[in-house]
């Protein structure tokens, strides 16, 4: 069985909506930012990066969303979640879910994080300040690039837990919904799957 170690209202969430869409047998491990889990020597011992998701395989432990998501669709490939048969379009795949990681998502955690990249407070804050500019500069993008149901067009792919896992958070970092239609509607669909219903209620301790 799968162990993944979450957070609520972190990005681990996405690899959480994978695993049901891909019907895994899975179990969950919470840990609390606010209590410093991650921090702690048995959580490090199991992902020493001090961040989530982790993923404990029968191989060993993955980290990175990217890769966790990556891997969900290459080990239950019946669920079709990204598209093997087809060089390009899975480099299509990885290259949206690399600048959600690499890009949106660091934008993001300017607002909460700001003393990864600095010490000083005004550094902080301005770096605070500047989110709902370079957040909203990202889902610019994001926007641009939707034509279809699904990131992918018509297919749903380990792309679509991932963009709608980091536009929950679009209100909080102080940027206008409105602007990205698109990617709302996107968020409305994604809200609407059971697998995404599912993940939610168990990560709220409702499931």
């Amino acid at each position: 069985m799968l162990k993944l170690f979450y957070a609520p209202s972190t990005c681990s969430l996405a690899t959480h909506i994978a695993l049901i869409e891909a019907g895994a047998d899975y179990s969950l491990v919470r840990l609390s930012f606010a209590s410093d889990d991650q921090r702690k020597a048995d959580y490090l011992a199991i992902n020493p990066k001090a961040r989530v998701p982790a993923l404990v395989t029968e191989q060993g432990v993955l980290t990175e969303t990217p890769a966790l998501l990556a891997y969900v669709a290459q080990r239950f490939p019946a669920a079709r979640l990204a598209p093997f048969d087809d060089p390009f379009a899975l480099a299509r795949v990885q290259a949206f879910n690399s600048y959600l990681c690499s890009t949106l998502h660091v934008a993001h955690a300017h607002r909460m994080r700001g003393y990864r990249w600095a010490d000083e407070p005004e550094a902080i804050a301005a770096m605070r300040r500047k989110v709902p500019e370079s957040v909203s500069g990202c889902f610019d993008a994001v926007e641009r690039e939707l034509s279809g149901p699904w990131v992918m067009g018509d297919a749903y792919t380990i792309c679509d837990p991932y963009l709608f896992t980091l536009a929950q958070w679009l209100e909080a970092d102080g940027v206008d919904p409105a602007r990205f239609p698109r990617v709302l509607a996107h968020r409305r669909r994604c809200a609407e799957r059971p697998a995404v219903q599912r993940a939610l209620a168990e990560e709220s301790g409702a499931g």
